[in-house]
């Protein structure tokens, strides 16, 4: 199975608008919410009146652009002052922010609660910060629940302590989240021979392939006729994440 999902949904409306065209041609299953943003209520009204399949994406690192509490702003801007002050502070626990996390992201999914109706299908992060220390050690999104994992490298493809700290993170989350078997970004296959692989692997394992079609080269992709057709030749065939429970 071959999920393809669509991050920043009402972001802006631009963003909005653009996932929204893919998703009219089918070149995307799902889509992941932003919320306190600038178009996150008229992206919810959309979603609901087009029966969309939409995750929380968790936002700990930009600035709510759309009506939000003074005091989750405050804690928000805490976190990502934390997590914006090195590339590899996501891997360091930081004590008194533990608080701070877990209201930030709670808010979120009460926010998302209010404006869909109903709870989020899973969970991810802008910038993939749902995967920091903090929020894994803590268990913040709750047990049992869909979870984006991290990204899927062949070997050799990094270095030996990235792989390492992958395998970690994603053994750390085997039996208390959800997790497509295999996680890619479409933006990494658009100039290789990467593609192929990824809807080889999704004709017997459960795969994500993360886009933004508001990035010119994704979006082109995403619309054009050829993407489709490779789509329909290799028998890949998408699904909605709520087709089925995908193997931890």
């Amino acid at each position: 199975m071959l999920i393809i999902n669509a991050d920043d949904w009402g972001r802006s409306k631009a963003e909005t608008d653009t996932t929204l065209a893919c998703h009219a041609l089918g070149s995307i299953t799902s889509v992941s919410a932003m919320v306190f943003m600038d178009d996150s209520q008229r992206a919810a009204e959309i979603a609901c009146s087009q029966g969309l399949d939409v995750g929380l994406h968790l936002n700990f690192t930009e600035a709510f652009s759309g009506d939000a509490p003074t005091r989750l702003r405050e804690a928000q801007s805490r976190i990502a002052r934390f997590l914006k002050c090195s590339k590899y502070a996501l891997l360091f626990y930081h004590p008194r922010l533990r608080n701070a996390f877990r209201y930030v992201c709670e808010a979120q999914a009460e926010e998302f609660q209010r404006i869909y109706g109903r709870p989020p299908s899973r969970f991810d992060g802008h910038q993939h910060m749902h995967l920091c220390s903090n929020m894994l050690f803590d268990r913040i999104i709750p047990r049992g629940q869909r979870v984006r994992g991290t990204f899927s490298f062949q070997r050799g493809e990094k270095g030996a302590l990235n792989r390492a700290y992958r395998s970690l993170v994603r053994w750390g989350m085997t039996g208390n989240y959800v997790m497509p078997d295999y996680f890619f970004a479409l933006s990494q296959c658009l100039h290789n021979r990467r593609l192929e692989r990824v809807l080889e692997l999704a004709r017997s394992a459960q795969v994500e392939l993360m886009t933004h079609p508001a990035q010119r080269e994704e979006y082109a992709q995403l619309s054009s006729e050829k993407f489709r057709a490779v789509l329909g030749r290799t028998g890949s065939h998408t699904h909605s994440q709520n087709a089925r429970t995908p193997r931890p």
